[in-house]
C-alpha cells in the first residue's frame, strides 16, 4: 500500500487493483473505508473496467470473435497493476495491454487511475489511451465500499443517502446471473433522501439511470460526519452493500451489467463507450470528507 497526506487526510491505495483501501481523518481519527473482511466482502474499491458487472453467458462478441470478459473486468485483483507515479499530493497506478489481456479484450489499450488529494477532498480520475488502429469499445466505474457505520454508537438504520436534488427514482431489477431486466421497483418518491436498511440489498443492487442528481452524501442521524460523492458524467449510479454488512458502496458508473435479453454484441451493449484510435478519454469522480 502507498499513502499520501495532508493536515486533514491521510489516503492509501493498494497495488493490487489500484484499490482505494484507506481515507483516514487526522482531525477526527475516524477511519472511512470498509476493511474489506474477507468472511463478509474482501474488497474495499474494486476499479470497473473495461466492462460493468455480469456478462451475459460469460462473453460478448467483438468482431464475430467470442471473448470471455470477466465480471467487473480486469483491473480488479490485478497484480499486473503497478505504481506509475507518486507525488506529494498523488498517486497513479496503470496497466498496459499485453497478449494475455489480447485473449480477452482485444484492444491495445493503457489504463491510468491518479488518487489525488487536496484538503478533504479525493478525486479520483481516470485515462485511457487506445494505442490500436481502431476504435476501442468500453465501459468504466467505481466501487468504493463506505464503512457505516462509522461510530461505535451508532447502527446501520442511523445512515441515509442524501442525494443533491430530489428524486422520483426507481432501481433496475436484477435477473439471475446478475444481469439487468426489464423491471423497476420504485426507492425514492418525491424526495432526496434514501433511508439505508440491513436488508435493502438482499436483492443485489440498488441500480439508478439518469438521476437529476450529480451528488450524493453518506450521513448519520446521529453524528456530523459525512462522506460526499460527486459523479458528474457518469448516467448511472450503483448503490450496494453485502446483506448485514457494516458498508455501503457508492458506484459512479460508465456503463452498466448486460441486460438480459443481449445478443453479445459489444459495441451496441446498453451504456457503452468507445474510443477513436490513438485517442484518450478522460473522467473522474470526487470523494470529500466533511466532519
Amino acid at each position: 500500500m502507498a499513502t499520501i497526506e495532508n493536515d486533514i487526510l491521510r489516503i492509501g491505495v493498494s497495488e493490487l487493483g489500484a484499490e482505494l483501501c484507506e481515507i483516514h481523518s487526522k482531525i477526527s481519527g475516524k477511519e472511512y473505508m470498509w476493511d474489506a473482511n474477507p468472511d463478509i466482502w474482501g474488497s474495499y474499491a474494486p476499479v470497473l473496467f473495461p466492462v460493468i458487472g455480469a456478462i451475459k453467458d460469460g462473453y460478448v462478441l467483438i468482431k464475430g470473435r467470442q471473448y470471455k470478459v470477466p465480471r467487473h473486468g480486469f483491473v480488479r485483483n490485478n497484480p499486473n497493476v503497478t505504481i506509475v507515479e507518486q507525488t506529494k499530493n498523488s498517486l497513479t497506478y496503470g496497466l498496459k495491454y499485453s497478449e494475455k489481456t489480447l485473449q480477452i479484450y482485444p484492444y491495445e489499450f493503457e489504463f491510468l487511475i491518479t488518487f489525488s488529494l487536496e484538503g478533504n477532498k479525493i478525486t479520483v480520475s481516470h485515462q485511457i489511451i487506445n494505442h490500436g488502429d481502431y476504435t476501442m469499445f468500453f465501459s468504466l466505474g467505481g466501487h468504493p465500499a463506505f464503512k457505516c457505520p462509522v461510530n461505535a454508537d451508532e447502527e446501520y438504520e442511523d445512515y441515509y443517502l442524501e442525494f443533491e436534488k430530489t428524486e422520483n427514482a426507481a432501481t433496475w431489477l436484477l435477473e439471475k446471473d446478475g444481469l439487468v431486466g426489464k423491471t423497476t421497483k420504485p426507492v425514492i418518491q418525491n424526495s432526496n433522501i434514501l433511508p439505508l436498511q440491513s436488508d435493502m440489498f438482499d436483492n443485489d443492487a440498488l441500480i439508478f439511470k439518469n438521476l437529476n442528481s450529480t451528488s450524493v452524501s453518506l450521513k448519520s442521524k446521529k453524528s456530523a460526519q459525512s462522506v460526499h460523492v460527486e459523479y458528474s458524467g457518469f448516467p448511472y449510479l450503483g448503490i450496494w452493500a453485502k446483506p448485514n454488512a457494516k458498508f455501503v458502496c457508492i458506484e459512479p458508473w460508465l456503463g452498466i451489467a448486460d441486460n438480459a435479453d443481449s445478443d453479445h454484441n459489444f459495441e451496441t451493449k446498453e451504456g457503452i463507450l468507445s474510443l477513436a484510435a490513438k485517442d484518450t478519454f478522460n473522467a473522474s469522480y470526487l470523494i470529500a470528507i466533511q466532519e
